[in-house]
C-alpha cells in the first residue's frame, strides 16, 4: 500500500467512526425521549438528522475520490467498498432515529402510559448491537461480527412478543391505542437499527475474507 493510500484509509476510517459515534448517541437520545418523556430531546435529535446526512455525502465523495485516484485491491478495496456500504446504513440509522423521536412527540400528547417491559430490552440489546458492530469495524473483528448476527434474532424474536403485548394492552384498554401504536412503531424501528446494525458487522467479515455471508451460518475466521 502507498503512503498516500494509507493515508486516505486513515481518514476515512476516523470519518466513518466519527458519524458511527454521532449515530450511536442519536438512538440513545431517541430512546431516551420515549423512556423520560422528554420532547427537547426529540426535537433535537430529530432537527440534528440533517448533520448525519451532510456527514454521509462528504464520505460518500471522499471513498469515490480514493477509488478513483488510488484503485485499491484486494484488503483495501474490499475495505473501501465496505465504508460506502457501512456509511449508508449508518445514515438510515439516523433517520430511524429520528423516527423513534417522532414517535415520541406523538406520545407526548397523549396520556401517559406504562411502557411495555420489553421495550427497554430491545432498545439495550439493539444499541449493543450497534456498539458492537462498530467496535468490530474498528478492529476489523470478525468474531465480534459473528456475535452481532447471532444477536439479532433475540431483537427479532422480542420484537415480535412486544407486538403481542401491544395487543394485548389494546384489547383490554381502547383509551391507549394511539399510544400503543406509536410504541410499536418505535420498536419496529429499533428492530430495523439492528438489522443495518448486522448488515455492517457483515460488511466487516467481507472486509477481512472477501466473502459474503449474509445467507450464511457458522464460526468465522479472523482477519488476515
Amino acid at each position: 500500500m502507498s503512503i498516500h493510500l494509507q493515508k486516505e484509509i486513515t481518514n476515512l476510517k476516523k470519518s466513518i467512526l466519527s458519524l458511527g459515534a454521532i449515530v450511536e448517541e442519536r438512538v440513545w437520545q431517541a430512546v431516551k425521549s420515549i423512556s423520560e418523556r422528554d420532547p427537547d430531546l426529540a426535537r433535537h435529535v430529530i432537527n440534528a438528522d440533517l448533520e448525519i446526512d451532510q456527514m454521509e455525502v462528504s464520505i460518500e465523495e471522499e471513498c469515490l475520490k480514493v477509488l478513483a485516484l488510488h484503485q485499491p485491491v484486494a484488503i483495501d478495496l474490499r475495505y473501501i467498498v465496505a465504508i460506502l456500504k457501512i456509511n449508508n446504513d449508518l445514515e438510515r440509522i439516523g433517520d430511524l432515529a429520528s423516527n423513534i423521536s417522532r414517535q415520541a412527540e406523538y406520545m407526548f400528547n397523549l396520556d401517559m402510559i406504562k411502557i411495555p417491559p420489553e421495550f427497554p430490552i430491545i432498545a439495550e440489546k439493539t444499541q449493543d448491537m450497534l456498539k458492537k458492530s462498530l467496535d468490530a469495524l474498528v478492529n476489523l473483528d470478525t468474531g465480534l461480527a459473528q456475535e452481532v448476527r447471532e444477536e439479532d434474532d433475540e431483537v427479532d424474536s422480542l420484537n415480535r412478543i412486544m407486538y403481542d403485548r401491544v395487543k394485548e394492552v389494546i384489547r383490554k384498554d381502547l383509551n391507549q391505542l394511539d399510544a400503543m401504536i406509536h410504541m410499536r412503531s418505535a420498536s419496529k424501528n429499533l428492530e430495523r437499527i439492528a438489522d443495518l446494525a448486522t448488515n455492517i458487522a457483515e460488511d466487516v467479515i467481507y472486509t477481512c475474507r472477501g466473502e459474503i455471508v449474509r445467507h450464511k451460518t457458522g464460526d468465522l475466521d479472523e482477519c488476515s
